[in-house]
């Protein structure tokens, strides 16, 4: 009897000829396609797999569940790795893994399968994530086996195998670049990007309108309304988390709003460039930021600072299913019990900015008599005089042991 494998199976190029492959091999596949919000015909892709051989092909809608147990966590931690990528692809990776792994144990299957390359991050993402959730399952990743690589070295080969087989492919030997779509962003890099220096053409983009020609030249003004650091109202209406990101991707994207060009150090040991569009992922964040710094304690804050940083790094390498990321999580949620208000965010061509914020509860933070620059509002001017004089005794010490600090002219 044959063995069987899910399939994470996208009905691209990689996955299809991989399909083909392991039916060679005598499995017997079930693929699993994971509708994460990105622009596909899953209907289409589903009959070409059957038709290749697959015993079945189940899609399974995740997007409500990306978005609530993913991004919108994501949001309330702050995460953001390197300072600049906002993990569109990596949040979404443990979201595919749990719906792959439920497949394996309803179909009870031994292995699962993934066409993620021997050189990129989603390897490690997706079976980390696999072993966390169910440690006796087996992986199969053909473009780390001895077999597949010697048989396969490329697009090439494969485009030349799905050829001998009859499977249609859209693909080219010369596709310009990859991408990978979801409801939080496309990610696009290969080909052509693969040369740091490339400018990426504008016609990559499908996310974001061109700020510069396409986008609307006067500026728009949304309310973003948190509670506990997530989102929860947009413009003063309640909606589910999905309704949110939707409305926000659109109007944000609409004023080329949350486009990166970078390098950044993948956890296997490469530097690689990205192209990223996240439109209303950019606003959420921006906005969190805000209304973060102006409702947590200055020192809460820093180390709040700290354990983001380390969380998006656990999120970025495939540790989401972790006791550090658990733990980690739990501080941060913890962090965020204060973070609820409202922050007004204007919309421009290419970026977005915060111009208003207000707490939801009088007992805020920020103290607008204390701060007045009109009234002393309890605060003791003298003070400060103390404050300062402790604070320059060992500037006043290092000058005596080793001399006053040269001032270069």
């Amino acid at each position: 009897m044959a063995e069987k494998v899910i399939l994470a199976y996208s009905g691209g190029l990689d996955t299809s000829c991989i399909l083909k492959w392991l039916l060679e091999k005598g499995y017997e596949v079930i693929c699993l396609m994971a509708d994460v919000g990105q622009k596909e015909d899953f209907e289409a892709a589903k009959q070409k797999a059957l038709k290749i051989g697959a015993k079945e092909c189940v899609v399974k809608d995740v997007k409500d569940d990306f978005v609530r147990n993913y991004i919108w966590p994501g949001i309330q931690m702050g995460l953001i790795y390197e300072e600049r990528y906002l993990l569109g692809t990596s949040l979404a990776r443990p979201c595919i893994s749990v719906a792959l792994v439920e497949a394996a144990r309803k179909y009870q299957a031994k292995y699962i399968a993934h066409g993620a390359t021997g050189k990129g991050n989603d390897q490690v993402r997706f079976e980390l994530c696999a072993y966390a959730l169910m440690p006796e399952i087996k992986i199969i990743a053909p473009w780390r086996d001895d077999e597949f690589c010697q048989q396969f070295q490329g697009r090439l080969d494969l485009i030349e195998y799905a050829k001998l087989h009859n499977i249609p492919v859209t693909a080219k030997p010369s596709t310009p670049w990859s991408t990978d779509a979801n409801i939080l962003h496309i990610s696009y890099e290969s080909g052509v990007l693969e040369d740091p220096n490339h400018i990426a053409p504008e016609s990559l983009y499908e996310m974001t309108k061109d700020p510069l020609t396409q986008a609307p030249k006067e500026s728009m003004r949304i309310t973003i309304t948190f509670e506990k650091g997530l989102p929860v109202k947009l413009n003063e209406k309640a909606q589910s988390p999905l309704e949110i990101l939707e409305i926000l991707n659109y109007v944000a994207g609409s004023y080329g709003i949350g486009r990166i060009d970078i390098v950044e150090n993948r956890y296997v040991g490469l530097k690689s460039r990205g192209v990223y569009e996240t439109p209303g992922g950019t606003v959420l964040f921006k906005a969190h930021q805000d209304l973060e710094v102006f409702c947590l304690d200055r020192e809460v804050l820093r180390c709040k600072q700290y354990l983001r940083d380390r969380m998006a790094d656990y999120v970025y390498n495939g540790f989401w299913f972790s006791p550090e990321a658990n733990y980690v999580r739990q501080c941060l949620e913890l962090s965020q019990a204060n973070v609820n208000g409202q922050v007004t965010m204007e919309l421009r061509p290419g970026y977005c900015i915060a111009v208003a914020r207000q707490a939801a509860t009088a007992n805020a933070l920020y103290n607008q008599e204390l701060v007045s620059m009109d009234v002393h509002g309890g605060y003791v001017p003298r003070d400060a005089s103390g404050f300062i004089a402790i604070n320059s005794v060992r500037l006043r010490e290092h000058v005596r042991a080793f001399g006053a600090y040269e001032v270069k002219k």
